[in-house]
């Protein structure tokens, strides 16, 4: 019988846990509102905080497997901007410190329009 109610509530704290996640990881993707102005490069607005953010924590560098593993060139980044929309947009990413307001939107607008090598 203890048995049985230790398997029961394990249960229980699985399905709360998975709800809790769930629910959080949807509020904090819809705040992905972001005022765009200007027009977003690569070179001088991604890259920056790709190399001084994300590559340099070792998180992204060339060896890393987190993630979408390396984000040091255009075709890492471009290939990973779903993903990385995602984790700037909700807040997840960058781990070990934040992004500013600024950065976000620049990551979030350069994306939104096109993604392009520029």
């Amino acid at each position: 019988m203890k048995k049985l109610s230790l398997i029961a509530v394990l249960i229980l704290l699985v399905i709360i846990s998975c709800t809790k996640n769930s629910e959080t990881a949807n509020s904090s993707n819809t705040n992905t509102n972001v005022t765009c102005t200007g027009t977003k490069t690569f070179s001088a607005d991604v890259s920056p905080i790709m190399q001084s953010v994300c590559a340099a924590s070792g998180c992204h560098d060339a060896s890393s497997s987190n993630g979408p593993g390396p984000l040091t060139t255009y075709q890492q980044v471009f290939n990973a901007r779903s993903t990385i929309r995602a984790a700037v947009a909700s807040g997840t990413m960058p781990k070990n410190s934040s992004l500013s307001t600024t950065q976000k939107n620049a990551i979030i607008c350069w994306i939104d329009n096109g993604a392009t090598n520029n």
